[in-house]
């Protein structure tokens, strides 16, 4: 088993190196078969143990070499294979291959492919690093790897200012996510002596009768301390309310890269660290109640932005952000399995949503506006199609994936015993109703009504080349089929876990009204859409104006970016300003060091002053000295 995994993880690595190694050396065909061929090594690696641990039920560690050695830390670089991290790799390689791929049709006649292609595959390798990790130092690598790979991809297009912006922006906000990850792992080994998943979660119930006082919060339990840490670590990677702002401004790179990270994989890390991390969880009320409650504001947040936004993939950008927010209102509530069941449905129609509006945005010719869209769907209809498929998937109508994973999700909330799950399951269930209204607004504005795009535009509308449309019809194919044939494998009695989760329970039996309530709120989404872009367009204008207050709030993403402009970065701008010309110039170079060299030299001229060349004069000094010194010994010894 060791191989296959071995390929699975380290072919993106191989593939991404040789690549960038050769850049300027190699043409874009050279780069795509190069790392494609890598690509669909790891694939078929990760089937192979995707066979093994999620299908038969075995689990591997196998240590690989030592990574860290210093005092009492022994850290070995190793890999460890059960169903949660096995799941991972296939849903990881599969959307990375079908990007791979895409790429070669949505990235023709640009710039630096083999620099993205690079990129590509070693973003591929750090998330595999990450969720083959048997320890949490490992894990911290891949963590860190992957920001440093998505910095790199979302300021691909390094010359446009606002890519570059958005890469740093992304960058510093997961810092900020980072350091909690940081606390936690010092935390973890400060109580256990070791970072090993194998000695850390037995010790759960230890740390939940530890308790450390804490300043300006009290007493608490040690597990809590360590949760709410890796939490905030979460929070950053996968975007939850507060360090979300990231995620909407990578839409500046390119759209194969917007399907990578925002589909399954740097986004769902955080799913999966605290999925890894449940038996600490479960020993964490306080947090497991923190983590619905900021799940469900996300959730509803995200969703309202998602509702005004005019460009297409910020649209689908906030959705991935709300649909986050389903999943960890999922592990708040104990609901492990449902969350990974959500992750994984969510991988195949979020990725063909965004690979979908790629295409569209190829079509119309580079625009992203929907305001500049409308009336093609005749004249692309595969990406109209697939469009709708990934649509329905999202909004959870009924046989489609969305449908299994989203309803098990607010059947959980309805069934949990978790302090604020009734908060949760109601902000779910408006997110159901505005998920399908900001769904079928894109395909009304984008596809149908009168066409707004230029003439010169419209001239050259056409459908993307087959290496495009090829990977959306496997995407499309999960979209549709995964949740009905993952459903006994993720939540039913004979579930694939083993004991790769903190706990397993059954799904909670609802009320015939109840399940037919999100289906009804879908619709309810779905005509309120209609009705406002399609049958009544001046009444959609009307309600802007009339609710203009709030439309402008939701337009200005709640002023999140606003307040943080104001708190952090002009606050620093100003800081740091005050500390260079105040401080640095005036105080310790103008006093300090050009201060000392002003005074020397000041000095040095009056100095220079008393030497006349005349005899007399120095004569004359001379004795003035001698009576000064006459005068002191006087005073002194009389």
């Amino acid at each position: 088993m060791i191989l296959p995994a071995l390929f699975a993880v380290f072919a993106p690595l191989c593939g991404g190196a040789l690549t960038g190694a050769l850049n300027q050396r190699i043409s874009p065909h050279v780069a795509y078969l190069l790392t494609i061929s890598f690509m669909c090594a790891s694939f078929g690696g990760a089937l192979l143990v995707v066979y093994e641990t999620c299908l038969q039920g075995n689990s591997f560690y196998t240590p690989l070499f030592t990574f860290l050695q210093v005092g009492e830390l022994n850290v070995s670089w190793s890999l460890y294979l059960d169903a949660l991290s096995g799941l991972m790799m296939g849903i990881i390689t599969f959307v990375s291959l079908m990007v791979h791929v895409y790429s070669i049709g949505y990235m023709k006649g640009e710039e630096g492919i083999p620099r993205f292609m690079c990129y590509l595959s070693l973003f591929t390798f750090f998330m595999l690093v990450l969720v083959t990790s048997a320890n949490l130092l490992q894990l911290f690598v891949g963590w860190e790897g992957v920001g440093l790979a998505s910095y790199l991809l979302i300021g691909f297009y390094y010359k446009k200012p606002s890519a570059g912006e958005a890469s740093l922006k992304a960058f510093l906000v997961n810092r900020v996510g980072d350091a909690g990850f940081i606390i936690g792992l010092c935390l973890a080994f400060v109580f256990c002596h070791s970072l090993q998943f194998s000695d850390i979660l037995p010790r759960a119930a230890e740390m939940a009768s530890f308790y450390v006082p804490v300043p300006f919060w009290g007493v608490v339990p040690f597990s809590e301390l360590l949760a709410l840490a890796f939490f905030v670590g979460a929070m950053g990677k996968s975007a939850q309310l507060g360090l979300h702002v990231w995620l909407p401004d990578a839409m500046e790179g390119p759209t194969p890269v917007s399907a990578l990270i925002h589909a399954a994989t740097m986004v769902t890390a955080g799913i999966f660290l605290m999925v890894r991390l449940g038996p600490v969880l479960e020993y964490a009320p306080w947090v497991q109640t923190f983590i619905v409650w900021l799940g469900g504001l996300t959730c509803f947040v995200a969703a309202t932005i998602g509702c005004v936004q005019t460009d297409i993939k910020r649209v689908i950008a906030y959705s991935t952000c709300s649909q986050l927010g389903y999943m960890f209102m999922a592990v708040g509530c104990s609901a492990y399995g449902a969350a990974m069941f959500h992750l994984t449905t969510h991988a195949f129609f979020k990725a063909l949503l965004f690979l979908s509006a790629g295409s569209t945005i190829h079509a119309f010719s580079g625009t992203q506006e929907m305001g500049e869209m409308g009336g093609v769907w005749r004249t692309i209809p595969f990406t109209y199609a697939m469009i709708w498929i990934g649509s329905l998937a999202l909004a959870g109508l009924p046989f489609f994936a969305g449908f299994y994973s989203k309803d098990a999700i607010l059947a959980y909330l309805w069934g949990s015993g978790v302090q604020s799950s009734g908060f949760g399951l109601t902000l779910g269930l408006v997110v159901v109703l505005l998920t399908a209204f900001y769904s079928w607004r894109l395909i009304f504005l984008v596809f149908h009504g009168p066409v707004r795009a230029s003439s010169m535009v419209v001239a050259h509308i056409h459908e993307s080349p087959w290496v495009m449309r090829a990977p959306l019809v496997f995407l499309a194919f999960g979209a549709v089929f995964a949740g009905k044939l993952g459903f006994e494998a993720f939540l039913g009695p004979n579930h694939m876990w083993g004991s790769a989760l903190a706990q397993y329970q059954h799904v909670p039996h609802l009320p015939f009204v109840f399940e037919c309530l999100p289906i009804l709120l879908s619709l309810s989404g779905i005509g309120i859409a209609y009705a406002l872009y399609m049958a009544w367009p001046a009444l959609a204008s009307r309600l802007e104006s009339t609710f203009k207050i709030l439309h402008t709030w939701c337009l200005n993403k709640w002023y999140f970016d606003v307040v943080y402009d104001i708190l952090f970065r002009r606050t620093l701008l100003k800081l740091s300003s005050f500390c260079w010309l105040t401080l640095d110039k005036k105080l310790i170079d103008g006093c300090g060091v050009h201060g000392v060299t002003r005074f020397v030299s000041w000095l040095s001229t009056r100095s220079v002053l008393m030497q006349t060349g005349c005899i007399q004069h120095y004569a004359l000094l001379m004795l003035l000295g001698l009576i000064v010194v006459l005068t002191v010994l006087v005073h002194l010894y009389v």
